[in-house]
């Protein structure tokens, strides 16, 4: 009976499973159960988010100190591992799963940012967009099929949609970071892609007390052509997430972060919460409160279940 009346409903092809690649496999502590793959075996873990019947990936591309640099350049090389990363997985699963990409610079440059910087220390918003043109165009010529601005930069959609289509991408779609906070819950990540961030990114990403800007932030998305529309973190912005969902005519997603997973992970291993039940009702709340894709890392996991 219970099942015949459910309003809300999971299904694995709603689930994006993000995915951290760098040069060596390795777990990351903070986040029990998450790996930091290599460009071989997430081709193999790529193949697994097929047969869960996942909707798709987001990879993270994780490089070598050696390779970061003040401007962020291997995020757009066509040998940095963003984009090492697209070929592997497309190489392994073709069009079977939509591959997503981080489009943001704060994992290749040595100051952590999400933009390049001025010489007063501050992140320069219009500087940023170019430099979000040319990574957003090598990703999706190592064959993206959705690229993924997060950095919060004013005008980055308009201006990355501008570049794939200059370029012929224009099937490549825009997953646009819209309403993403300044968030505590983000912790645990930093040690997933190796973050160098010096200070906080308070100054382009937005204040968690403030709701309606959430919304502001999306229709200046939607303004501009995003395909689909994000809000960051999930679980503590569900009243963000039901207003951009109750105005949004394109599809919204939600992003279920590190330190979401990790506050679960760890009451679970204490044996305070029952761990299947918790991971349920969190990701089925996020759906409930209006998110057509949900990315959270358990997401093979939780289509394991459903099934």
């Amino acid at each position: 009976m219970r099942r015949l009346v459910a309003e809300t409903r999971l299904h694995p092809h709603q689930l994006v499973w993000p995915l951290f690649v760098g040069r060596d496999a390795a777990p990351i502590s903070s986040m029990p159960g998450v790996m930091r793959h290599d460009v071989h075996s997430v081709a193999e873990v790529a193949r697994q988010a097929v047969h869960a019947g996942l909707g798709g990936v987001m990879l993270f591309g994780v490089p070598d100190d050696a390779d970061k640099d003040e401007m962020g350049t291997h995020g757009w090389l066509p040998e940095g591992m963003g984009q090492r990363a697209v070929n592997a997985v497309r190489d392994a699963v073709g069009d079977d799963l939509v591959v997503m990409v981080d489009t943001c610079l704060d994992e290749f440059t040595t100051h952590g940012h999400c933009g390049v910087l001025d010489d007063g220390g501050r992140v320069d918003n219009d500087a940023t967009l170019e430099l979000y043109a040319r990574m957003a165009v090598a990703q999706a010529r190592a064959g993206a099929h959705v690229v993924s601005p997060s950095g919060m930069m004013d005008g980055q959609v308009a201006v990355i949609r501008e570049a794939l289509d200059a370029d012929g991408h224009h099937d490549v779609a825009i997953l646009a970071y819209a309403a993403k906070y300044a968030s505590a819950f983000y912790g645990p990540f930093r040690e997933a892609v190796a973050s160098t961030l010096q200070g906080d990114r308070r100054t382009y990403q937005q204040d968690p007390g403030n709701r309606r800007e959430g919304l502001r932030e999306t229709r200046l998305d939607l303004a501009e052509g995003a395909d689909m529309v994000m809000v960051k973190p999930a679980s503590h912005y569900l009243d963000v997430l039901a207003d951009v969902a109750a105005i949004s005519e394109v599809p919204v997603a939600a992003y279920q972060v590190s330190g979401e997973y990790s506050m679960v992970e760890a009451a679970a291993e204490r044996g305070w919460i029952n761990r299947r039940m918790a991971v349920e009702e969190s990701v089925g709340s996020i759906v409930r409160a209006g998110a057509d894709i949900v990315l959270t890392y358990w997401a093979k996991e939780l289509a394991g279940w459903l099934k």
